[in-house]
């Protein structure tokens, strides 16, 4: 299970969004002004101009029990196309948009000052961004300061060469061979602990390789190009790349074949794997592993866990198996098509040219918004700081608490309620998110970037020295407590999680504003936005695989038999309607990888639902631009996941995210709460209308 679990549309580098919660005995608040007395009937009043919802995004023709998506979104959709450098095109994009201005203009103005300090975080900010700017210098340095790392590969002569090259791979965080960091132990969560994980592969999943399809067929010839060109720019002559090229495709087709599969991935339990770091020497004798160890500063490390043994089985086999001269091809095409941006433009230009056929982008992104998140990515915690001054307030803080407060109340209220749960299970569920920590905005403890020297002479060396600095950041936690301070995004990124291990869940400051939250807008609007994405947040601990941890973030089995049976069979029919799903022709949702997102969604939307529902108890709320608070709340839900597609990222998507289609979490939901069928006089035949004992519902 992942730590971070996005929320969002997101797959390739695009933002997401993951939910979480805290307890309070607060009073459930209301942000809505101007309410009239009880007296007062409810009347049709227009909604605060540039605030809540834009009616104008609806489309009126189209029936919201037929297709809710087309009914809140119609006219947006048909009026906002994907623009010619994106892959999609909606909510997320737009506030991503609205926050790349503010980060542009800090970073523009950061680049501009030669004067900070040396050694501050605004030098170092100015300086990355300056130099990832300087197309002309990066052009004419070509190879220059990638030329050590080349050569320590070059000379690379024996399998024990290799074994020895191998941690500066994971440093420089290549993604060659297997992934390993040091994070909490799953079933230990007051320990850090060493652990590693299946990689190797640079095509989006296995399937990519192993699927016989006219697509996947093509996507490979197109990536068999893309590497041979690649080494061509490199130096090799056209019949030593092509010779590299099927080299590479050969050594990542079997990495694929003992890879997991996304589904397989999601269960805890089966990819926790606890061994002495002898045994795991013994069992993956190629590795070299108490060596690596050693290297990267890990070896007091006793244990290791390792999420997959079969598939490092195979990579230590393949160590053993491949000739070395291949092994060099690998690593050194790993290390170059992961600093593509950082080298001459014609390696981007071949890597954007790939990543065409893969997701259906017309243009490359322009160079600023690129390097905007290589910047974020490498000191987003230095440059978040003047974007919080500029774009949060401690308001909007206050507001989002208070609404997190009453949205986990309703947990504690929809857990005391469940007829298919025993009491001793709902106590420990209750404990459980009682336990809940709450993070809004940004870290009360920024990074300390002391250590990573950054200059203006080469965007190249900035970023090998960031890579190099963060796995040291990582790596350097191994003995000590658990940092219960740390974030895991940086604070403008439009997204949120739930992190099982620290039992917490955390929204930026860049989620915290329309449409998902609007200070000025009505409750509504707010409660089915924001609402159900911290509602979203908190179900994740709840969720297939977040209830398999406890209060404390450990792994362990708080359920009876019976009341997991019970959840699995829930589960299973979220599964089976999920799976019905079809986005383009004979393109199915998987709804095993999809299904603790799609819970998350049922749950988060229930949720704050209820809490909306008792913010406005014993008041005569107006109907605002014509709609009742209950329509305006599931119009807002919608507007969220308002987005365009392309079909080569849909087909992506399906294959690799493990959140369903804009459409699907904006119907798949609703197609099982009787209050959105009540909400807008929905009948028997509707489309949308679920029968009766079709209806899923778990949370």
């Amino acid at each position: 299970m992942r730590k971070n679990n996005p929320l969002s549309l997101a797959a390739l580098a695009a933002a997401g969004l993951a939910l979480g919660g805290c307890a309070s005995t607060q009073p459930v608040a209301s942000t809505t002004t101007a309410a009239p007395t009880a007296e007062t009937p409810p009347m049709a009043v227009p909604a605060p101009k540039g605030t809540g919802l834009n009616v104008a995004n609806i489309n009126t023709s189209a029936d919201p029990c037929d297709d809710f998506f087309e009914y809140a979104s119609g006219s947006w959709l048909k009026n906002n196309p994907i623009p010619a450098a994106e892959v999609r095109w909606g909510s997320f994009n737009e506030l991503a948009d609205k926050n790349n201005a503010v980060m542009r203009q800090i970073l523009d103005e950061s680049a501009a000052n030669t004067s900070a300090a040396k050694g501050s975080n605004a030098q170092k900010v100015g300086d990355f961004y300056a130099s990832a700017m300087d197309s002309a210098a990066i052009d004419a340095a070509g190879l220059k300061y990638l030329q050590p790392e080349l050569d320590r590969i070059s000379k690379i002569k024996t399998l024990k060469d290799v074994q020895t090259v191998l941690p500066q791979q994971m440093r420089l965080q290549t993604g060659a061979f297997f992934g390993g960091y040091v994070g909490q132990d799953d079933k230990k969560s007051d320990e850090y602990a060493v652990n590693l994980y299946q990689g190797g592969l640079s095509l989006p999943d296995r399937d990519y390789y192993l699927k016989d399809d006219a697509r996947s067929k093509g996507i490979r010839a197109a990536y068999t190009t893309y590497l041979t060109n690649t080494f061509k720019l490199l130096g090799d002559n056209p019949t030593t790349a092509a010779k590299n090229a099927v080299a590479v495709m050969a050594l990542e087709t079997k990495l694929a074949k003992a890879s997991k599969t996304r589904v397989a991935l999601r269960d805890p339990n089966a990819n926790y794997n606890k061994m002495s770091v002898a045994e795991a020497n013994k069992r993956f004798p190629n590795l070299a592993l108490p060596a690596t160890l050693k290297t990267l500063n890990l070896g007091a490390a006793q244990q290791v866990i390792v999420g997959q043994p079969e598939f490092m089985q195979e990579v230590s086999n393949l160590m053993k198996q491949t000739p070395v001269t291949d092994l060099k091809t690998y690593m050194r095409w790993h290390l170059v098509s992961s600093l593509s941006s950082a080298l001459p433009k014609a390696y981007g230009d071949e890597q954007f040219r790939f990543s065409q056929v893969l997701s259906g982008a017309k243009q490359q992104q322009p160079r600023w918004k690129r390097m905007l998140r290589s910047t974020d990515g490498a000191l987003g915690e230095a440059f978040g700081q003047v974007y919080v001054e500029k774009a949060f307030t401690p308001e909007t803080k206050q507001k989002a608490l208070v609404m997190v407060n009453n949205i986990r109340a309703a947990m504690g209220e929809h857990i005391n309620k469940l007829d298919w749960m025993s009491p001793a299970t709902k106590a420990e569920a209750q404990k459980k998110l009682a336990a809940f920590t709450v993070k809004i905005g940004y870290p009360d403890k920024w990074k300390d970037y002391s250590a990573l020297n950054i200059s203006r002479d080469s965007y190249l060396q900035n970023v090998l020295a960031a890579r190099q600095w963060s796995y040291a950041d990582n790596t350097s936690k191994f003995g000590k407590p658990i940092d219960r301070q740390e974030w895991g995004m940086t604070p403008p990124t439009v997204n949120a999680y739930f992190n099982p291990s620290m039992n917490e869940i955390v929204f930026p400051a860049g989620i915290m504003q329309p449409p998902f939250f609007d200070p000025n807008a009505d409750d509504a609007v707010n409660y089915g936005g924001m609402g159900a994405v911290i509602g979203h947040e908190i179900t994740h601990g709840f969720d297939d695989q977040g209830r398999q941890y406890d209060a404390a973030g450990n792994l362990r089995d708080w359920w009876t038999k019976e009341d997991a049976d019970k959840f699995q069979q829930r589960a299973d029919m979220v599964d089976k309607q999920y799976s019905a799903f079809s986005p383009l022709d004979s393109v199915f949702v998987n709804g095993k990888l999809t299904m603790g997102e799609n819970l998350a969604d049922f749950g988060g939307l229930a949720l704050a639902y209820s809490a909306l529902q008792k913010a406005n108890a014993g008041k005569n709320v107006p109907k605002y631009d014509g709609f009742t608070p209950e329509q305006r709340f599931f119009l807002a839900w919608a507007q969220v996941w308002r987005t365009n597609a392309r079909p080569e990222y849909l087909r992506q998507q399906v294959m690799t995210d493990p959140h369903s289609p804009a459409q699907y979490r904006t119907v798949g939901p609703l197609m099982n709460m009787p209050e959105f069928y009540e909400a807008f006089g929905c009948k028997e035949n509707a489309k949308m209308m679920r029968a009766q004992a079709d209806r899923a519902k778990i949370w």
